[in-house]
């Protein structure tokens, strides 16, 4: 994949077809110790332990739609490639989180791509579902949470047009602000 957010969409979808209803996508970004991290964590249902240990084969998947499943495998395999690991954790009924590390200025690491725009295409996909995405810089931080959103916005549907492009706005200024307007988003 040529951004990480791709794979990061990807395990997502796979935490909405789990059944999770509240995904944490955590991006912690630390140049002193030359470590990029994204976590993403659910509350889905989880997976047994023989599935989790084939879930580390390539092209492995859990879903009855198809057969071949290769998500995680790219993931690991563009995190390895960058100096880094990939480590999947999960408990039935309880859900999973997935862990990739990466050297942040290691000339094989893929830039982290358009995150704003990921939050955009995951709310308009699972609108149901709370959000939580958190991206770490050098000690600051951002964060956004679709669950404060829906609080405000009462009977407005948070996948509306209008709120879709508030979205996209507001998480693009943020992570400018956050990365001090000295670098471009897909970094």
């Amino acid at each position: 994949m040529q951004e990480l957010s791709l794979n990061v969409l990807d395990v997502v979808q796979n935490s909405i077809t789990a059944g999770a209803s509240r995904i944490l996508i955590e991006i912690t970004e630390d140049l002193s110790a030359n470590l990029l991290k994204i976590v993403i964590e659910d509350n889905g249902k989880g997976m047994s332990p023989e599935t989790l240990r084939r879930v580390n084969e390539q092209f492995v998947s859990s879903r009855s739609t198809r057969k071949v499943g290769m998500g995680i495998a790219l993931f690991r395999a563009a995190a390895e490639l960058a100096g880094g690991s990939l480590v999947v954790e999960s408990e039935e009924g309880r859900g999973t989180r997935v862990t990739a590390r990466f050297e942040h200025d290691n000339i094989d690491r893929v830039p982290i791509g358009e995150m704003s725009e990921t939050m955009v295409l995951l709310v308009m996909r699972a609108a149901e579902v709370d959000f939580i995405y958190r991206h770490c810089y050098n000690g600051g931080v951002y964060e956004f949470s679709t669950e404060q959103i829906k609080q405000i916005l009462e009977d407005v549907p948070i996948d509306s047009y209008e709120v879709l492009q508030y979205i996209k706005q507001e998480t693009h200024g943020g992570l400018t602000e956050l990365f001090g307007g000295v670098r471009d988003e897909i970094s």
